[in-house]
Protein backbone atom coordinates (compact mmCIF):
# COMPACT_ATOMS: atom_id res chain seq x y z
CA UNK A 1 0.00 0.00 0.00
CA UNK A 2 1.35 3.44 -1.04
CA UNK A 3 1.16 6.49 1.19
CA UNK A 4 -0.53 9.52 -0.33
CA UNK A 5 1.96 12.23 -1.26
CA UNK A 6 0.38 15.63 -1.93
CA UNK A 7 -2.86 16.65 -3.61
CA UNK A 8 -4.29 15.33 -6.82
CA UNK A 9 -4.86 17.60 -9.81
CA UNK A 10 -8.65 17.37 -9.33
CA UNK A 11 -8.38 18.55 -5.72
CA UNK A 12 -6.23 21.53 -6.72
CA UNK A 13 -8.61 22.49 -9.51
CA UNK A 14 -11.56 22.35 -7.12
CA UNK A 15 -9.81 24.69 -4.66
CA UNK A 16 -8.92 27.14 -7.44
CA UNK A 17 -12.51 27.06 -8.75
CA UNK A 18 -13.91 27.80 -5.29
CA UNK A 19 -11.50 30.74 -4.84
CA UNK A 20 -12.49 32.15 -8.25
CA UNK A 21 -16.19 31.92 -7.38
CA UNK A 22 -15.65 33.76 -4.11
CA UNK A 23 -13.58 36.44 -5.89
CA UNK A 24 -16.28 36.89 -8.54
CA UNK A 25 -18.81 37.54 -5.81
CA UNK A 26 -16.60 39.85 -3.71
CA UNK A 27 -14.89 42.09 -6.32
CA UNK A 28 -18.01 43.99 -7.51
CA UNK A 29 -18.88 44.72 -3.88
CA UNK A 30 -15.39 46.09 -3.27
CA UNK A 31 -15.64 48.31 -6.34
CA UNK A 32 -19.00 49.71 -5.21
CA UNK A 33 -17.55 50.34 -1.76
CA UNK A 34 -14.55 52.20 -3.21
CA UNK A 35 -16.82 54.39 -5.38
CA UNK A 36 -19.07 55.18 -2.40
CA UNK A 37 -16.02 56.06 -0.28
CA UNK A 38 -14.68 58.37 -3.01
CA UNK A 39 -18.04 60.13 -3.28
CA UNK A 40 -18.27 60.58 0.50
CA UNK A 41 -14.74 61.97 0.58
CA UNK A 42 -15.57 64.42 -2.24
CA UNK A 43 -18.60 65.75 -0.36
CA UNK A 44 -16.50 66.11 2.81
CA UNK A 45 -13.88 68.10 0.90
CA UNK A 46 -16.55 70.44 -0.47
CA UNK A 47 -17.91 71.03 3.03
CA UNK A 48 -14.38 71.68 4.32
CA UNK A 49 -13.81 74.28 1.60
CA UNK A 50 -17.14 75.95 2.46
CA UNK A 51 -16.15 76.23 6.13
CA UNK A 52 -12.69 77.56 5.22
CA UNK A 53 -14.20 80.19 2.90
CA UNK A 54 -16.70 81.33 5.52
CA UNK A 55 -13.92 81.54 8.11
CA UNK A 56 -11.67 83.46 5.71
CA UNK A 57 -14.41 85.96 4.82
CA UNK A 58 -15.34 86.62 8.44
CA UNK A 59 -11.76 86.72 9.75
CA UNK A 60 -10.30 89.07 7.16
CA UNK A 61 -13.50 90.95 6.21
CA UNK A 62 -12.42 90.81 2.59
CA UNK A 63 -14.91 88.62 0.78
CA UNK A 64 -13.96 85.10 -0.28
CA UNK A 65 -10.53 84.06 -1.45
CA UNK A 66 -9.47 84.76 -5.04
CA UNK A 67 -7.86 81.32 -5.19
CA UNK A 68 -7.43 78.26 -2.98
CA UNK A 69 -3.79 79.03 -2.23
CA UNK A 70 -4.84 81.94 -0.02
CA UNK A 71 -6.48 79.37 2.25
CA UNK A 72 -3.24 77.40 2.67
CA UNK A 73 -0.50 77.68 5.25
CA UNK A 74 2.13 80.43 5.07
CA UNK A 75 5.67 79.41 4.19
CA UNK A 76 6.80 81.02 7.44
CA UNK A 77 5.32 83.10 10.21
CA UNK A 78 1.73 83.30 11.29
CA UNK A 79 -1.45 83.13 9.26
CA UNK A 80 -2.40 86.23 7.30
CA UNK A 81 -4.72 87.32 4.51
CA UNK A 82 -2.35 85.94 1.83
CA UNK A 83 -1.99 82.54 3.56
CA UNK A 84 -4.77 81.98 6.06
CA UNK A 85 -3.74 78.46 7.19
CA UNK A 86 -7.30 77.12 6.87
CA UNK A 87 -6.73 74.19 4.48
CA UNK A 88 -4.08 71.50 4.19
CA UNK A 89 -1.63 71.62 1.24
CA UNK A 90 -3.68 69.29 -0.97
CA UNK A 91 -6.97 71.15 -0.56
CA UNK A 92 -5.29 74.53 -0.96
CA UNK A 93 -3.67 73.37 -4.24
CA UNK A 94 -0.21 73.88 -2.70
CA UNK A 95 0.88 70.23 -2.74
CA UNK A 96 3.57 69.02 -5.15
CA UNK A 97 2.00 68.05 -8.46
CA UNK A 98 -0.87 70.51 -8.10
CA UNK A 99 -2.03 71.78 -11.47
CA UNK A 100 -3.03 75.31 -10.57
CA UNK A 101 -4.10 77.72 -7.85
CA UNK A 102 -7.74 76.66 -8.12
CA UNK A 103 -7.77 72.95 -8.88
CA UNK A 104 -6.51 69.73 -7.36
CA UNK A 105 -7.02 65.98 -7.46
CA UNK A 106 -8.06 63.90 -4.45
CA UNK A 107 -9.58 60.42 -4.08
CA UNK A 108 -10.37 60.02 -7.77
CA UNK A 109 -12.10 63.40 -8.05
CA UNK A 110 -10.97 66.57 -9.80
CA UNK A 111 -11.88 69.72 -7.85
CA UNK A 112 -12.19 73.15 -9.46
CA UNK A 113 -12.65 76.36 -7.46
CA UNK A 114 -14.05 79.34 -9.39
CA UNK A 115 -14.50 82.78 -7.86
CA UNK A 116 -17.53 84.42 -9.48
CA UNK A 117 -19.25 87.74 -9.55
CA UNK A 118 -18.67 91.15 -11.09
CA UNK A 119 -15.00 91.20 -10.10
CA UNK A 120 -12.82 88.25 -9.20
CA UNK A 121 -9.90 90.28 -7.89
CA UNK A 122 -8.95 89.80 -4.27
CA UNK A 123 -11.19 91.73 -1.89
CA UNK A 124 -14.07 91.74 -4.36
CA UNK A 125 -14.98 88.05 -4.48
CA UNK A 126 -18.46 87.78 -3.03
CA UNK A 127 -19.43 84.48 -4.65
CA UNK A 128 -17.62 81.28 -5.53
CA UNK A 129 -18.37 77.79 -6.74
CA UNK A 130 -16.56 74.48 -6.40
CA UNK A 131 -17.08 71.52 -8.72
CA UNK A 132 -15.98 67.97 -7.96
CA UNK A 133 -16.07 65.62 -10.92
CA UNK A 134 -14.91 61.98 -11.02
CA UNK A 135 -11.76 61.35 -13.03
CA UNK A 136 -13.48 58.39 -14.67
CA UNK A 137 -17.26 58.42 -14.27
CA UNK A 138 -18.44 55.02 -13.07
CA UNK A 139 -14.97 53.97 -11.97
CA UNK A 140 -13.70 56.55 -9.46
CA UNK A 141 -17.18 57.98 -8.82
CA UNK A 142 -20.66 57.98 -10.26
CA UNK A 143 -21.85 61.48 -9.37
CA UNK A 144 -20.49 64.98 -9.83
CA UNK A 145 -20.87 67.51 -7.02
CA UNK A 146 -21.25 71.29 -6.81
CA UNK A 147 -21.27 73.79 -3.99
CA UNK A 148 -21.13 77.55 -3.64
CA UNK A 149 -21.26 80.19 -0.91
CA UNK A 150 -24.72 78.91 0.10
CA UNK A 151 -22.94 75.78 1.47
CA UNK A 152 -25.48 73.49 -0.20
CA UNK A 153 -23.88 70.49 -1.90
CA UNK A 154 -25.63 69.44 -5.09
CA UNK A 155 -25.19 66.28 -7.17
CA UNK A 156 -25.69 65.12 -10.75
CA UNK A 157 -25.23 61.52 -11.85
CA UNK A 158 -24.81 62.10 -15.59
CA UNK A 159 -23.07 65.46 -16.07
CA UNK A 160 -21.08 68.04 -14.11
CA UNK A 161 -23.29 69.35 -11.31
CA UNK A 162 -24.55 72.94 -11.34
CA UNK A 163 -26.50 75.27 -9.09
CA UNK A 164 -29.72 73.94 -10.65
CA UNK A 165 -29.23 70.35 -9.49
CA UNK A 166 -30.91 68.83 -6.45
CA UNK A 167 -29.12 69.21 -3.10
CA UNK A 168 -28.03 66.07 -1.32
Amino acid sequence: MRAKQGFSLIELLLVVAIILIIAAIAIPSLTRSRVAANESAAVAVLRTINVAEATFASTYNSGYSADLRRLGAPSSGSANVAAADLLDPILSANAPGSTGPNNFLKNGYVFLYTPTGGSTTFGSVFRYQVNADPQVRGNTGRRSFYTDQSSLVRANASAPATSGDNPI
